[in-house]
């Protein structure tokens, strides 16, 4: 009753149907057969009746009635919701008590103020915002479904390419229009694009979005921010002169995970994944999924590239690339064989392809400014709970060890790391010069 949730009315009818009830005891009813009967005749929802079970009777935010938990975040929890008056179906972030100091409430306004200048079919929609008391909180659009992250784990597999294409491209659709107003995302990965159960997908989650010609406001300006497996490396280097190249390289890496099921660099610190994305070279993705052609391929080393010059521009040339892979039409051969940043996909050896293949859990944070002199930075968890650490993939060893290529190069793997080019260059270069003057002095002598 304190809750407002029923009437006086409906709980003494609810009550009596129970006494009433064949093999009812006729007398006391107790909480949880009454709870079990008001979620049954849908009343209350389980989450509801467990929260009144518990104690607590404020299940409503202003005119938002909280129906369900959806989920917890480093900075907020989601809560599903109804309006009292209109009963749209909506999803409300909440700030906590806890986590509401000054700071931190300034940053959830400045989400709620981004969020509120979007309106897109691939962005989750705000719809409204308040606060009840000292909390505040967010509303937007309900989106049913899950989101990338929790698809590919629940089912096990990476997902079939015309479905992550699909996915993908509806998520770049939805950046495009946030950078053509830019605005940068900055934390783009599978667990912020969700997927309905029709296969619409929307980018979701702007905590640690900015405008770019807003930067002298930005809190965060000049922090690293964003998840570790995702990170681009101008983030990691330059946080201050990042671009929309930056979340097309954590799409790209997106994009890797839903067609291999594995982050691009797996296991380690936080500051390990850092030096990783600036240095290593993830395992080619047929090493996962061998479904993948080395068309598609392209198109993901093209969204990773380092140096982001030599990236993908814009999120609208991803959707113009991955669209023949998300139609039903069997895509063309691209011509544009000219390289790839990944080791080429090894055969099989046996016990060691069988070590260590499960992908990491994202690590999200937000460090400290990066202190060069220091030569490190500090690093703190804040955008994901689930922590950094976990274990690494086992790669397949080929006796020779790769040495990471210096951070100035623009693109890391040329061709002159592979010594057969130098070699046939240094054979061939003098066979030719002397077959030339053979054929000279034959030629000159025939003339004469």
């Amino acid at each position: 009753m304190a809750s407002r949730l029923i009437t006086q009315d409906q709980l003494d009818r609810v009550e009596a149907s129970i006494r009433a009830a064949p093999g009812g005891s006729g007398g006391d009813v107790s909480d949880d057969e009454l709870a079990a009967k008001l979620v049954q005749l849908e009343v209350l929802t389980s989450y509801q009746a467990d929260q009144l079970k518990g104690g607590r009777t404020k299940l409503n935010l202003g005119p938002y009635i909280i129906t369900d938990w959806i989920g917890q975040g480093g900075m907020g929890q989601v809560f599903k919701a109804v309006h009292e008056m209109m009963g749209r179906e909506s999803a409300v972030k909440v700030l906590p008590l806890n986590k509401s100091t000054p700071q931190a409430v300034v940053n959830f306004t400045r989400e709620i103020r981004t969020q509120a200048q979007l309106d897109h079919p691939n962005l989750v929609r705000a719809y409204d915002a308040g606060h009840d008391g000292n909390v505040y909180y967010l509303v937007t659009e309900y989106v049913p479904g899950t989101d990338l992250r929790r698809l590919i784990r629940t089912q096990g597999l990476p997902l079939p390419i015309q479905q992550a294409a699909n996915i993908i491209m509806q998520a770049a659709a939805g950046l495009e229009y946030a950078h053509q107003r830019g605005l940068l995302h900055r934390d783009v990965k599978p667990g912020n694009i969700l997927v309905t159960p029709d296969g619409r997908a929307k980018v979701s989650d702007l905590g640690l979005a900015a405008f770019v010609h807003l930067a002298d406001e930005d809190p965060r300006a000049g922090k690293i921010v964003g998840t570790a497996d995702y990170l681009s490396p101008e983030q990691i280097r330059a946080p201050r002169e990042i671009t929309a190249a930056s979340d097309i390289y954590s799409l790209g890496c997106t994009l890797y995970y839903a067609v291999t099921g594995k982050v691009p660099f797996p296991g380690g610190t936080t500051r390990e994944k850092a030096r990783r994305h600036l240095e290593d070279t993830p395992w080619h993705p047929r090493r996962f999924n061998p479904e993948i052609g080395e068309e598609f391929v392209e198109i993901i080393a093209d969204m990773m590239e380092k140096d982001p010059a030599a990236r993908i521009q814009t999120a609208a040339e991803v959707c113009a690339r991955l669209e023949p892979w998300a139609s039903e039409t069997v895509p063309l051969a691209s011509q544009r064989m000219t390289k790839s940043p990944w080791m080429p996909p090894p055969l099989p050896t046996g016990l060691e392809d069988l070590e260590q293949l499960n992908d990491t859990h994202e690590g999200g944070f937000e460090p400290d400014e990066l202190d060069s002199s220091r030569g490190s930075s500090q690093w703190s968890q804040a955008t994901d709970p689930l922590g950094i650490s976990g274990q690494d993939t086992m790669r397949i060893r080929t006796g020779r060890k790769r040495r990471p290529p210096p951070l100035t190069l623009n693109y890391p793997y040329s061709i002159s790391r592979d010594l057969s080019v130098p070699i046939a260059l240094a054979v061939s270069i003098p066979v030719s010069l002397l077959v030339g003057a053979v054929f000279g002095f034959l030629v000159s002598n025939w003339l004469r």
